[in-house]
This record gives C-alpha cells, structure tokens and sequence, in this order.
C-alpha cells in the first residue's frame, strides 16, 4: 500500500501575477484550467512539474473557503497537500476509526476525492485521491485534465522533493499525519520530523514566520539551480541565499 505526493495548491490574490511569477522564475507552464472550481467560487490555473503539480486557485467572489484562508493567514500562500494511493477503501476506513471529519468526498468511477477537515488533520488541508487505470507516477490525474504532459516544462525544475508544514507542536503535528497517512514519523537532516511518501517527504517545522500554522513551503528537484535564483533575483522574490518567494511560500531548490 502506497501514497505519494502528487500536488500542491496554493492560494491567492492574484493569479495572473503569481502565474507569471512560477512562469518566470520556475519556467513552468499551464496545463490546465479547471472550469469545475467556480462552484466554489474560485478559478485556477494548474502546472505540471514533471509528473506532479502545483495548483494556485484564487477567489472569484466574496465569502469562499479560499477567500477565508487568505485573510486568516495574512496573505498568499500554501493551502493544500494532495496525494494519490493505490487503494482508497482503507485509506477511508482509517480516517472513519480517527474519526476525522470529510469537508469533499466523491467517489466517482475514474476518480476519488476525500478532503479531510484542516480542524481535526491540523496543518493544512490534506486530501487523499484515488485515480483509477495507470497507477504509474506520471500516470493519468483528472485534476490536471487530459492533456496536461503537453505543459511539461522540466529545464529549470523537474519535480516536488518535499511539503514543508509549520506549527507551534511540529513533533505533535507530524504524529497527528502519521496516524493518517499510516507512515513512520522520522527525522531529517536538520532533525526535523519527516514522513517519507512514495516520492517526496512532508517535513513539520516550527511557526517562524508569525502566520501561524499552515503550508509554507516547498523543495523543488532543480535541473538548474543558477537559472532559478537568478530569475527570482530578477523579479525581486529572492529573500535569501537559498529561498525564493513565490505565492508566499518558501521555495528552495535541491
């Protein structure tokens, strides 16, 4: 039984200005864009990064659940771990016995969907999926539409090594997500706690930054580091020797 990493969403003001900013800086491209959000009174856009992706959606209107994080949290930033498994049944069956409450379920043919409430996952909203057919890595995601490996673009970035999740508890945080996703709690290189999925790692880290508990950042596999500072450099979303800024998420690359 696996789980792997496979997408990220972001959330923010303006999608247009952080679309050109993951275009410029990461040399990514739109694969698609999901008509299906309006109903919840966003719009999207979606970039394949090798085969995972990251979704930035943003508030069409007021009073969404989007709009609500924007303002809770202080501004753009990170909004959803997505994962993919093999088998969704006992996925389903261990959050009913952790009795964690479901914010989206659909169980559809080709495609499962279950989001799992941030107020008892802690962190951030985590949603486990189940894609019918090719179970490969960079098999079919219905999120990302049909023809979303046109949009690859992999020159400056080929892939999603890790989720950084910050809180007040980090030890406390990671051993909630590992009663979840059923994955040993380890510790990385700088003693964080880590879960190790199938293909990246989700590291719990501790709120440094004063926007409290939530997503914040990303480490991304780099085919060319130099292009990727110097291109944050360029737009003024360089913060450090090692961080760029994109949608308010620190973004390394490793």
């Amino acid at each position: 039984m696996w789980i792997r990493l496979r997408q990220i969403a972001l959330v923010a003001r303006d999608l247009d200005q952080v679309t050109e900013d993951l275009r410029a800086i990461l040399g990514l491209e739109v694969g698609f864009r999901d008509p299906g959000v309006k109903v919840f009174g966003l719009q999207n856009a979606l970039f394949p990064v090798g085969s995972q992706f990251i979704e930035v959606v943003s508030p069409i209107k007021e009073g969404t659940a989007g709009g609500r994080y924007l303002e809770r949290r202080g501004g753009d930033g990170g909004y959803m771990v997505i994962t993919q498994c093999d088998d969704h049944a006992p996925r389903k069956k261990r959050v009913a016995e952790l009795k964690i409450r479901k914010v989206l379920e659909s169980d559809e043919p080709e495609y499962n969907i279950m989001q799992l409430h941030p107020r008892d996952t802690g962190g951030s909203f985590l949603e486990i999926d189940y894609q019918a057919g090719d179970l490969s890595p960079d098999g079919p995601w219905m999120p990302a539409g049909r023809d979303w490996k046109k949009a690859v673009r992999t020159h400056i970035v080929r892939a999603i090594a890790a989720a950084e999740i910050q809180s007040s508890d980090p030890a406390g945080l990671a051993s909630r997500w590992s009663d979840i996703v059923e994955i040993p709690v380890t510790r990385d290189e700088k003693g964080n706690p880590a879960l190790n999925m199938e293909n990246a790692t989700l590291r719990f880290v501790r709120d440094e930054d004063g926007r409290g508990e939530g997503l914040g950042g990303l480490d991304l596999v780099a085919a060319d580091r130099k292009a990727m500072y110097e291109n944050a450099e360029k737009r003024g979303k360089r913060v450090s020797d090692d961080i760029v800024m994109i949608c308010g998420m620190r973004m390394r690359a490793v």
